[in-house]
């Protein structure tokens, strides 16, 4: 047994540990994931063609290449989580109601 920090740890539990240390790979997204939610290699990513749209007119743009999206509709001046979902669209408006910037995946 080996002391560490005050507890005891056997040599085959901090050898375990150490593998585990040198065989973790940074998660990354899978080849395919991306294409699954959006319906396939060659769907939009993003939809510059919407800047100046009203966002009902750019959810039905938008959900004319992704019928499954969810569309998120978001106000000037408002803060978003910075979470990525591959299933989400977000309208980011100006102060006339329009769409300001070009709605992306994520």
């Amino acid at each position: 047994m080996v002391s560490l920090n005050g507890g005891t740890r056997c040599g085959i539990c901090l050898a375990m540990a150490e593998e585990n240390k040198q065989s973790e790979v940074p998660p990354q997204v899978q080849p395919g994931v991306a294409e699954s939610y959006s319906g396939g290699s060659g769907s939009k990513k993003e939809w510059p063609e919407v800047v100046g749209f009203t966002p009902e007119e750019a959810e039905m743009k938008i959900r004319a290449d992704m019928p499954m999206v969810q569309i998120q509709v978001v106000p000037p001046n408002h803060f978003v989580t910075m979470d990525y979902n591959l299933r989400r669209v977000r309208l980011f408006l100006d102060s006339d109601g329009k769409v300001a910037r070009p709605p992306r995946i994520g």
